[in-house]
């Protein structure tokens, strides 16, 4: 992932970043048990990694996103569209493995959205955040993530945050 325009630095973005890095490991997973043909161990995948996003989501769609929406309108809407396709999916295995034989196929075709959903992000939204964003625009991503928390076992803390 991106680490050459130091947007890692901003403690948001390094928790974003973080996520991003333990939903990829999970989709490796998911490979792992479609290989092995345990569609049980899918859904229960994809319900962590549904877990991980569902914070996530709401620091991008409720803070970042806004603060580019005024430059980067297409691209926001765009990534947006991407969280829902994605939830879709992922929301299927929320009360166990999803009887329909599609549904692995499913899956494993909106993980590679996501993939490259991450992609998008960290080599695109994130390096542009740092540059668009001032300190208030910061301080409403850190302060939803205040709210919303994180799902990482090892969230980072809330207090002491900096934004820009």
């Amino acid at each position: 992932m991106c680490e050459y325009c130091g947007c890692q630095s901003i403690t948001a973005i390094a928790e974003l970043t973080a996520e991003h890095d333990h939903v990829a490991g999970l989709i490796s997973l998911v490979r792992e048990a479609r290989a092995r043909g345990d569609a049980a161990g899918m859904a229960r995948l994809a319900r962590e990694i549904a877990t991980v996003l569902g914070p996530h989501t709401q620091v991008e769609e409720q803070g970042l996103f806004p603060a580019l929406e005024g430059d980067f309108g297409e691209h926001v809407a765009s990534l947006t569209a991407e969280h829902r396709r994605i939830e879709a999916v992922l929301d299927e295995a929320a009360a166990g493995t999803p009887a329909d034989p599609a549904w692995p196929d499913r899956l494993m075709a909106v993980l590679h959205v996501l993939r490259e959903h991450i992609l998008t992000e960290q080599d695109g939204v994130f390096p542009a955040a740092l540059g668009f964003l001032g300190t208030e625009d910061w301080a409403a991503v850190d302060a939803v993530r205040e709210r919303v928390g994180s799902s990482l076992p090892t969230a980072f803390p809330v207090s002491g945050r900096t934004g820009a």
